[in-house]
């Protein structure tokens, strides 16, 4: 048995807080880096690179779907699994397990046959026009078919995080994420595949963290690994229930996201909409470089909250929260400083179009003043997943998309289409107020620890 990275008992608070959540942050930071990069090359394929760019743009809401499957099974097992490590109960972690791989491994797999034969619908549906839909569909066709990759590698990290090998699920996908960066070249521009050779290179990468992946929890190397075991129903719903709110979550994100992009080009007609749907493209990639890193702090460290909460020490729990909530608040500050001071840097990477600089420089500053506030939202809403609290985080959740959903169809309705980046500031502020006044009044209770 490898020897563990962390010890949920006995280390000090701070430096375990940051152990998970380092790893975990950089490894989503590196995840959303490749990202870019792919966006990066097609932006800047000559003659068609902004159209292309909006046509992958329509493909990020579906993947971006599809990875809520991932997290259904993956946020909605390790907290269960950390909670019976808490106990002591190696077995009935085991059984967890292998539940949630046989879970996984059939949803991904019937996503992606799902998928492939809705993907021109949901192409349509997420916003392409006549001029974007051949190279959305170019893109999402044969990413889909390295669905079962992406998922599992997602879904099953978690578990590599959750019993304290931080480190090793962010090799997981820093070894994707230098595989996806050396290929992207090689496909789209060596080879000249373009959109096609972008996402090739994406499945081969995937595919990479996948092996990587199996191969550790097929080993003797975790303390609970991978076992061929039968199914449990019982387990199946009690992750599907917890998952069910990170999945929501994601899911509504990108419904959200679908939601942005339809209005825009409903608002800004066939010319103007497709100019800005690159910049909302553009503008979702920066804060695809926030939420996935935060998103890394607050699901990395679900763990602590799990196990010590199944050994009952509730002390241990509150200290946790602290720091976590520190360092999601340390993060969103300097991310957005970089976002009012320094955004035309970022913008750059994908085009040098003069009007399209301009429009987006200005989108990602009105588009991030909420970023501080989101870093509570984070915090509280995967604090209560990881407790195994999935009413609240489930009920905050959904307040913030209905927030969200409010301002996408009255705010261009009433000032104009490109006033629609306010949507996401009021959808970070507002809810995170409410968010933090339930948390104060429940979250003691929910740990056991007393008031006074």
């Amino acid at each position: 048995m490898m020897k563990l990275e962390n010890n949920f008992d006995t280390d000090n608070m701070r430096g375990l807080v940051w152990r998970l959540a380092f790893p975990s942050m950089l490894a989503q930071f590196v995840s959303v880096f490749y990202s870019i990069v792919d966006r990066m090359y097609i932006g800047n394929i000559e003659g068609i690179g902004e159209l292309a760019l909006a046509g992958v743009g329509v493909c990020g809401p579906i993947v971006t779907l599809l990875t809520a499957f991932a997290f259904l099974v993956g946020i909605g097992g390790a907290p269960l699994m950390s909670i019976k490590m808490g106990q002591k109960h190696m077995k009935g972690a085991e059984r967890i397990l292998s539940n949630c791989f046989f879970m996984l491994l059939t949803i991904s797999t019937v996503v992606m046959i799902i998928s492939l034969l809705l993907k021109n619908h949901l192409l349509m549906w997420f916003g392409a026009s006549e001029k974007t839909f051949a190279y959305a569909n170019e893109y999402i066709t044969i990413y889909l078919l390295g669905t079962v990759f992406a998922l599992m590698t997602t879904g099953m990290n978690q578990f590599i995080i959750c019993q304290g090998f931080a480190k090793t699920g962010m090799m997981s996908v820093i070894l994707g994420a230098v595989s996806n960066i050396v290929l992207d070249p090689v496909f789209i521009f060596a080879l000249d595949m373009g959109v096609k050779g972008a996402a090739l290179a994406t499945v081969l990468s995937q595919l990479a963290s996948f092996l990587f992946v199996m191969c550790f929890l097929f080993s003797s190397r975790p303390p609970v690994r991978i076992r061929l075991m039968g199914i449990q129903w019982k387990i199946i719903r009690k992750v599907a229930l917890l998952g069910f709110s990170y999945g929501l979550i994601i899911a509504f994100d990108n419904v959200m996201i679908i939601s942005l992009n339809a209005v825009i080009q409903r608002y800004g007609g066939p010319e103007r909409g497709d100019m800005l749907l690159t910049c909302m493209t553009i503008v979702q990639s920066f804060m695809l470089m926030v939420t996935m890193p935060l998103g890394g702090i607050t699901t990395g460290t679900q763990t602590i909250l799990g196990y010590n909460l199944g050994a009952k020490r509730p002390e241990r729990i509150v200290k946790a929260e602290k720091n976590i909530l520190f360092l999601a608040l340390a993060f969103t500050g300097i991310m957005f400083i970089i976002a009012q001071l320094i955004p035309h840097l970022f913008v750059c990477i994908f085009t040098r179009d003069e009007e399209y600089v301009r429009l987006t420089v200005q989108a990602i500053r009105i588009y991030t003043l909420g970023l501080i506030p989101l870093g509570v939202q984070y915090t509280i809403v995967d604090g209560f997943t990881g407790l195994s609290a999935a009413g609240t985080a489930i009920s905050l959740s959904a307040f913030r998309k209905m927030i969200f959903f409010g301002g996408v169809f009255l705010i261009p309705a009433v000032f104009g289409v490109e006033n629609i980046f306010f949507t996401e500031p009021v959808s970070d502020i507002i809810p995170a107020a409410v968010s933090s006044a339930v948390f104060l009044m429940v979250f003691r209770k929910k740990i056991g620890l007393q008031k006074g």
